[in-house]
This record gives structure tokens, sequence and C-alpha cells, in this order.
């Protein structure tokens, strides 16, 4: 059985689990599980965790299983948040991720299954991980797109998965770049393209994440200015907290909705029950 926590998102086929959920008016998440369900059989629960409170309604979910004596399964949690916070850079920072890490550790779940982590933190701290890989979701992408084109690794951190994506793909020719940042203010700046000519051939760049898209939107200059054809993006997780205007710089953007559901011209979103 499946408890889909977020309505507008089952990435799971199969008997749903009904509930009630509201939010009071002193800001905390409630839930009401509807108590005439079959009891023997496991629960996988999903969520879109974009709030401290989602994962409170994660929390209260669990806890009212438990109360019922339903046996918890699977967590399906594509995002996992704070993710990109996996390391203490400055002193007075949290390990956010180890943060929601240990929280999720404590439900007790079999096996939690995430798409796409930021970096190798992630399944480290989480206890019964399951990391579901980009490698279909790009093939996808690509196939959607209908012609060769060259992975772009946009910066360092991203060079082990990019070269793990393309002897998926069959050895896909990968352009390594990158960036530099500013520790205290999150600035970018310094991005380069780690080739001579492109010569006119189309560019796919692929990451795990676009929030305000600077890292992209930098990097496509550098790599018209390496005579770059088209140039499409691709990341498994779009928050486009900036939306979309200073993204027109692509041909098309490619995500899943394992942050939230989206529509825009610009953008083809692929939904996660047909990669997970």
């Amino acid at each position: 059985m499946t408890l889909n926590l977020d309505q507008n998102f089952k990435p799971i086929s199969g008997e749903e689990i009904q509930f009630e959920c509201f939010t009071f008016s002193g800001g905390e998440p409630h839930i009401k599980i509807n108590s005439n369900i079959d009891r023997t059989k496991k629960v996988t629960i999903t969520h879109r965790l974009n709030s401290f409170n989602d994962l409170g309604l994660l929390c209260l979910a669990v806890d009212a299983l438990k109360r019922m004596d339903m046996k918890l399964d699977q967590l399906v949690i594509p995002y996992f948040p704070a993710s990109r916070q996996d390391r203490v850079m400055v002193e007075g920072e949290p390990l956010s991720v180890k943060v929601y890490a240990e929280i999720i550790n404590a439900l007790k779940f079999k096996k939690v299954i995430i798409f796409d982590p930021h970096s190798d933190v992630t399944p480290a701290v989480l206890k019964n991980c399951k990391v579901v890989e980009n490698h279909h979701f790009i093939a996808q992408v690509i196939h959607k797109i209908g012609k060769e084109v060259k992975l772009i690794a946009p910066d360092a951190g991203s060079m082990k998965k990019i070269y793990k994506l393309s002897h998926f793909l069959g050895g896909k020719q990968v352009i390594e770049c990158g960036k530099n940042r500013d520790v205290n203010t999150g600035k970018l700046a310094g991005f380069k393209v780690y080739a001579d000519d492109l010569q006119h051939e189309d560019c796919l760049i692929v990451d795990d994440i676009c929030d305000g898209g600077g890292t992209f939107i930098g990097l496509a200059d550098e790599l018209k200015k390496k005579n770059a054809g088209k140039l499409y993006l691709a990341v498994s997780h779009g928050i486009f907290s900036k939306g979309f205007e200073d993204l027109k710089c692509f041909d098309q953007i490619f995500t899943t909705d394992s942050i939230k559901n989206i529509e825009h011209d610009c953008l083809t979103q692929f939904k996660l029950n047909d990669l997970l």
C-alpha cells in the first residue's frame, strides 16, 4: 500500500491509503489517516520534502501508522532536502544534510529511495539508502532532443557522475568546465570551458539541481564563445527560483517532477514514475 503525502506527486503505483491533512492556525501540520485499511500490508510513503513542514508531516504520518500497527517498508523522497549543505565551509554553519538524515533515520524505514543526490555525502549519512541515478532520465532527454549532443560537465563536482553517465550512454563525449565561487557571498565568476572549438556541435549541460541558474547562464556564454551549437540543459531537480527569463539562452530545458510540477514553454518535465 502507498501513502502519497503530496497528492500531486504519485511516483509509485498501487493501492493508495486515504487521508486528510491540514495546517493548524499556529502553523503545525496535522494528518488523519483512514483507519479502514488492511493492516497486514506493508506501507510505502512518498513525499516531496521542500520545507520543514513537509518533513514534519512525514514524521506525523509515520507516528500515526505505527500507532495503527502498520508495517513501514519504503520511503520515496526523490529530492533530498539540504543536500547542497553537505559540508561546513564557514564556522557557525550547520551540517544541514546530516540533520535531515538523522531525523529520517529515526523513522526506521527498511529502504529510503532518493534520486540523483547532490553528492556522496547524502547516501553516506542516510541509512538503508538506495540511490536512483540520473541515467535513464538523461537517456530520455537525449531521445527527446533527437540528435547527437556533447555532454557538458558544469564544474568539478559533477565530473564523477557525468563520466558514469557517459559510460552508461555508450561513451558520449564529455566536455569539462569550471567556475569559481566566493565562499562568503556565494557569487560565481571565472567560468571556463576546457575545449578549444566546439565546431557548432549541440551541447547538453547535465547537473542535479537548478536553483537560480547562475551557473548555467554563465556557462552558456562561455560555450557560445567556443562555437557551441544549440544549448540544452537537463537538471534532475528543478527549483527555478528566479523563473525562466534569464534561461532563454537554452533551446530547451529538461527536468523531473521531483520538487514541483511546472509548466513553461521552454521546459519539458518528465514524471518520476517513468524513471524510478
